[in-house]
């Protein structure tokens, strides 16, 4: 079992930046590649960014490659989500996600375990 625990979320203007972590705890962190996700009401979650379990592969969404950067922490057991010049359309929840068997997963079916999300809002 892996708990997962988001934050950093909130409100903030088109162009700002938001810095999201995702801390872990249970079975050892360094097993999982992490993956962070986003929803909206009424729509599918969506893949936003992954990292492999030594922090040397990452794998973005074109909607946000070249504006948000995942990062992780063996040792700390965190993973964090650096985004930047945020857009009206990345206003979501946005949950982290930690899953044993695959390195770039961009499914939520690759995942075994989820964060409860943090709210993301931007406005414009």
């Amino acid at each position: 079992q892996v708990m997962l625990v988001e934050s950093g979320g909130g409100s903030v203007q088109t162009g700002d930046s938001l810095r999201l972590s995702c801390a872990a705890s249970g079975r050892p962190f360094s097993n999982y590649a992490i993956g962070w996700f986003r929803q909206t009401l009424g729509k599918e979650r969506e893949f936003v960014a992954t990292i492999g379990r030594s922090g040397r592969d990452k794998y973005y969404a074109d909607s946000v490659k070249g504006r948000f950067t995942i990062s992780r922490d063996n040792y700390g057991n965190t993973a964090d989500l650096e985004m930047t010049s945020l857009k009206p359309e990345d206003t979501a929840v946005y949950y982290c996600a930690a899953g044993a068997y695959y390195t770039g997963g961009d499914k939520p079916a690759h995942y075994d375990y989820w964060g409860q999300g943090t709210q993301v809002t931007v406005s414009s």
